[in-house]
């Protein structure tokens, strides 16, 4: 499995502790950035990773800016992504399941890490269902 991360400044640790966390578990992960917890633009991440998930294949994509809206929106701007802004793991299910979302978007400053693993196990973990949900998601990529 290959997963693309990347955050803002605000996101940056949460970001540094998911990559390892993944790491541990012998997936690869290729960090987007930033290197630092200086001060970025949470949009040139999010379009990072999601370019990183379409142009080369990924399997999945992590997005992590202070509250996750503004990474997750920069995300969903990358034709093919569908980036789902999740604060628990149902929710990171469902996104799976019935929308096969490809991109995960946290906001480290409204969870903590234990939640935020929970929430990329229950994402990476889940199949798209099909069936009734395929013409919805073919829908979403028509616009």
């Amino acid at each position: 499995m290959k997963i693309a991360i990347g955050s803002d400044h605000a996101g940056y640790y949460l970001k540094e502790d998911i990559k390892k966390y993944l790491e541990e578990k012998e997936i690869e992960v290729i960090d987007k950035g930033p290197d630092s917890a200086d001060r970025v633009d949470y949009p040139d991440y999010g379009h990072a990773v999601g370019h990183e998930v379409i142009d080369n294949n990924l399997d999945f994509g992590i997005v992590i800016c202070g509250s996750g809206i503004g990474i997750s929106i920069a995300a969903n701007k990358v034709k093919g992504i569908r980036a789902a802004l999740v604060s628990e793991p149902y929710s990171a299910k469902l996104a799976r399941r019935h929308n096969n979302a490809n991109v995960v978007a946290m906001g480290a400053r409204l969870i903590g890490l234990d939640m935020a693993k929970e929430i990329v196990d229950a994402f990476i973990n889940e199949e798209f269902e099909g069936g009734r949900h395929i013409n919805r998601v073919n829908k979403i990529e028509e616009e």
